[in-house]
């Protein structure tokens, strides 16, 4: 067996089709909005007006697409009951996530792979269905030949026990597999489908897995409100303050009110956006 430690990385974030933005926006008059907010991520990318979608952030900026679309308000007059519009992206998703108008949150979808959590983690984290997709690591198809674990601070002071008991486990899906002849030439794959399945029954919950999530920034936001408080589970606690560190780095806008305090939580300044 080997220890290991939960990591997160960030693998895919929305993309922009700025001719389908700029076409829709020709139509209603409001095309002006997204050349001064191209020509805004140009100047801070330091890159050339008109920028592609690479330049951009694209998840911003969908997030204020679809907000706008909900009062037509790209420019004033566009909509009669509308004199007045924030041209300041930030102040724009100030007053979003103030006046709850989470669902805007929503089109903007984030990717990660979640690398080396245990089940016990997994079995959590699914729960979060609303927003979420997810995709793990099957351990009817994948055998276990290697268990990776992490032992929790609070079972450290018996650590080398674990770890014996963990190595025996490890021991016995090599062994088992051995004596049940699995690898022998013929074997049909749904044999070995079947006792790899039937195995996994004798392997700790604890052990290592992968699993792929992706969440839209309003899940996100709640997540990570839910999973770094206090009483959350231990390794939740420590993945979801990287998975905070990310999307504060990645969209700082949508996560302005988010601070992280002393005791590791991350908490909102405005809830159930």
């Amino acid at each position: 067996m080997h220890e290991t430690s939960p990591t997160v990385f960030l693998i895919a974030r929305p993309s922009i089709n700025v001719a389908g933005m700029r076409g829709y926006l020709r139509e209603l008059g409001g095309e002006s909005w997204l050349e001064r907010r191209l020509e805004a991520d140009s100047d801070e990318q330091d890159v050339q007006p008109h920028a592609s979608r690479e330049d951009i952030n694209s998840g911003e900026l969908l997030v204020e697409f679809a907000g706008r679309a909900c009062y037509r308000s790209w420019e004033p007059g566009l909509n009669p009951n509308v004199t007045k519009v924030r041209t300041d992206q930030r102040e724009y998703f100030a007053n979003i996530l103030r006046s709850a108008h989470g669902s805007v949150l929503e089109h903007a979808n984030y990717s990660f792979a979640l690398r080396n959590v245990s089940r016990v983690l997994t079995h959590e984290l699914v729960r979060h269905r609303a927003g979420s997709a997810f995709s793990q690591e099957s351990l009817r198809y994948v055998r276990l030949t290697d268990i990776g674990f992490r032992v929790p601070p609070a079972l450290e002071p018996m650590r080398e026990r674990i770890l014996s008991i963990v190595e025996q486990l490890e021991e016995f899906q090599v062994s088992a597999a051995k004596e049940l002849g699995i690898d022998q030439d013929g074997v049909p794959f749904h044999v070995k489908k079947e006792v790899t399945s039937a195995l996994r029954r004798l392997a700790p919950i604890g052990l290592s897995t992968d699993i792929i999530w992706t969440a839209n920034v309003r899940t996100l936001r709640h997540v990570i409100e839910m999973r770094t408080a206090p009483g959350a589970e231990e390794e939740l606690r420590l993945l979801f303050d990287q998975v905070a560190r990310i999307m504060q780095a990645e969209t700082p806008d949508l996560f302005q009110d988010f601070s992280r305090h002393e005791d590791g939580s991350w908490v909102p300044e405005h809830r159930k956006v």
